[in-house]
């Protein structure tokens, strides 16, 4: 019996090419370039590559939730605040920046670090929220294995198993890995918008896997608005690995400045000024620089 009734189709799809970000990174980014500059309630999502002395020194954050998965590597993050701390591959970091987080994300180890961000904003009644952080290990992060499926369940639920991770805004959040020969139904919440971003191999995603073409790497799928669910096949020889994504749209005005996400200008406005004189989220940022900055000597 099919769980997933209405297949959601591929509306738009994206290839995320390299570009430069922060002090030498590399990022692939798909959500939040200037074809797609915000897909409710995502704001951007990197995929990206660094190595040491390259990272995300010191900058600052308002109004929205940013999530780090590790996919290799290493890295370590830094805040004004006192908070510190190493993900490694296959750990999480779901942080709400609320009112104002000034922080870094430098590499912790040698050679490539990999990983994915994901922005996530935050309703205008969660914007000025006190900053928090849900961060779990590789091996506290739920998975399922059926019929040549595996899935790590970041948030939501997938194949019986419930994330623990609280978000703000409703989220859902799975890494699949296919075998070859293998497919996968997915329900998603009607009202969600949801993406696909491949990490590795090619698959089918859509409606009918007969008349569809296979897909690569580092291609991001918006899937359409209608339908309950999404259907997957990899229909070749490797592995198959993917995030789906998905999150109930605020429908609320939005404004960005960089860093800063916010539901008007004046409010804006207010961050820039906030941030400048060290007020109202800000203040501990006066005398605060990460020791990778130190190291730095900048």
């Amino acid at each position: 019996m099919s769980i997933v009734r209405e297949p959601r189709s591929i509306a738009r799809k994206f290839l995320a090419r390299p570009q430069q970000e922060g002090l030498g990174a590399v990022v692939r980014r798909s959500i939040g370039r200037f074809e797609l500059r915000y897909f409710d309630p995502f704001i951007v999502l990197d995929e990206f590559s660094v190595s040491a002395p390259a990272g995300f020194p010191d900058h600052p954050h308002r109004g929205f939730e940013t999530v780090t998965y590790m996919l290799q590597g290493a890295v370590t993050h830094e805040d004004f605040d006192g908070h510190k701390g190493t993900i490694k591959a296959g750990d999480l970091q779901w942080m709400t920046a609320g009112r104002g987080v000034v922080h870094s994300e430098m590499p912790a180890t040698e050679g490539i670090q990999k990983g994915l961000q994901l922005w996530i904003n935050l309703s205008s009644k969660h914007k000025m929220i006190q900053p928090r952080y849900q961060e779990i290990s590789g091996a506290n992060i739920g998975e399922a294995t059926k019929d040549g499926v595996k899935v790590r369940v970041i948030a939501g639920e997938a194949l019986g198993i419930k994330s623990t991770i609280h978000t703000k805004t409703p989220t859902i959040y799975l890494d699949f890995t296919l075998k070859p020969g293998s497919q996968i139904q997915q329900p998603i919440p009607k009202s969600y918008n949801s993406f696909v971003y491949i990490l590795e191999g090619e698959g089918i995603f859509g409606q009918d896997s007969r008349t569809n073409s296979p897909i690569s790497s580092h291609n991001l799928l918006l899937l359409s608005g209608f339908g309950d669910g999404l259907v997957a096949w990899n229909k070749g020889t490797k592995i198959l690995r993917f995030i789906l994504v998905g999150g109930e749209p605020l429908g609320e005005p939005i404004e960005q400045l960089g860093p800063f996400v916010m539901n008007t200008q004046e409010e804006i406005d207010q961050t820039i000024e906030d941030f400048e004189n060290y007020t109202n989220g800000f203040e501990k940022a006066r005398y605060w620089r990460s020791q990778a900055r130190v190291e730095l000597g900048y």
